[in-house]
């Protein structure tokens, strides 16, 4: 049986992919929060001030993975926003997404649970402290 591995040139393909996918879900709900952070509070029945760090978490983090800078820890500050949005928010719910379910919320922790593990791949910008990993 023939072997199939995947190059690094594929891997990072689609690591971009994966990467961009999920920038434009956090820095367009990211921009929501920040542009109505009373009504996002009101909505997590969270301070407006927390409603304002995870805005501006989803922003930052948002543009972390869309250009693979600092990648990992935008990834692990991410995965840490759908963690608390999991648990504070959707899981009561349940699973289903069209009943405010954590569906959503898990896929994005998964995400960014590769990212964490895979880093940004090779088609990332790159700042010139980071190591060829991240």
């Amino acid at each position: 049986m023939k072997e199939y591995t995947l190059s690094l040139q594929k891997a990072s393909q689609a690591l971009l992919l994966i990467r961009i996918a999920a920038a434009a879900a956090f820095l367009y709900h990211g921009y929501g929060i920040v542009s109505n952070a009373a009504g996002f509070a009101g909505f997590a029945h969270i301070p407006a001030a927390l409603a304002w760090v995870i805005g501006l978490g989803e922003l930052a983090g948002g543009l972390g993975m869309l250009t693979g800078v600092l990648a990992r820890p935008a990834a692990a500050g991410l995965a840490v926003i759908m963690l608390g949005a999991i648990l504070m928010v959707h899981l009561k719910n349940g699973f289903d997404i069209t009943k405010n379910g954590f569906e959503y919320a898990l896929a994005q922790l998964l995400i960014c649970t590769a990212v964490i593990i895979a880093g940004s791949g090779s088609l990332a910008v790159k700042l010139p402290s980071q190591n060829a990993k991240n």
